[in-house]
């Protein structure tokens, strides 16, 4: 694997609300969650999917219904419509340019592109375009899916990347297999791990020839303990 020789520092200067500082009356991935982030000097993790026309919108689920009471997926609509969807907590479903925005040139931000198979240049072309207009933005894109690090890697390879990694239920040695090839196809400039698995061989070599390791998602503070030792920084959720 090889990547950038040197990872920016803002991967690790400071920790990333897990889809923004949410809670009981604060709707993840919503503005007022990233606001509440900014307002705690937190870096930001969002989620990003593809709307039907081709704009990239923060959302996690595959489907609107959990978070925005609507019907059928958010590739099924155009973004116009799910600009007047509304969240729990009233807040409006927001476009990655709102957020870059409120981010400006001094907010860490970690972009989760969620796309399933190969077809992934559509979202990872919108996320682009988006940095594009933001050159000085402290931004960061990742996914689970090593083909859209990839498409990153050959297109925009200015644009630092990640690998979102996790071992739950995919050990053995054919899993072992697999991530090896994951991280040759997207040669990451960093990776985020599932606390859970820490600590790993694969983080601890990683980590080893210089590689940030960040870990997700930190709920408490044994897990935070837990990070310390292990990784470079946390994408945490409530008190830790």
């Amino acid at each position: 694997m090889s990547a950038r020789p040197d990872a920016p520092s803002f991967l690790t200067a400071r920790p990333f609300a897990h889809r923004g500082l949410h809670g009981a009356r604060v709707s993840e991935n919503g503005m007022a969650a990233f606001s509440a982030a900014i307002a705690g000097h937190f870096g930001i993790e969002c989620d990003v999917r593809l709307s039907r026309d081709g704009v990239a919108i923060v959302f996690h689920d595959a489907t609107l219904q959990r978070m925005a009471g609507a019907a059928g997926a958010v590739c099924d609509h155009d973004a116009t419509t799910i600009d007047r969807l509304t969240l729990p907590d009233g807040g409006t479903v927001a476009r990655l340019r709102d957020l870059l925005h409120i981010c400006g040139t001094d907010v860490p931000l970690l972009i989760e592109i969620k796309v399933e198979g190969r077809h992934v240049a559509p979202i990872c072309a919108a996320v682009a375009e988006e940095l594009e207009r933001r050159p000085k933005a402290l931004a960061a894109v990742m996914s689970f899916n090593p083909m859209a690090v990839r498409w990153f890697t050959r297109h925009r390879s200015d644009v630092v990347r990640g690998l979102v990694v996790t071992e739950r239920n995919r050990r053995g040695w054919r899993a072992g297999i697999g991530r090896a090839l994951a991280l040759w196809a997207a040669k990451p400039d960093f990776i985020a791990c599932d606390i859970r698995d820490l600590p790993s061989p694969l983080s601890t070599r990683l980590r080893q020839r210089g590689t940030p390791v960040l870990t997700w998602t930190v709920r408490s503070e044994e897990e935070r303990a837990q990070a310390a030792l292990h990784a470079d920084q946390i994408i945490f959720e409530g008190a830790a």
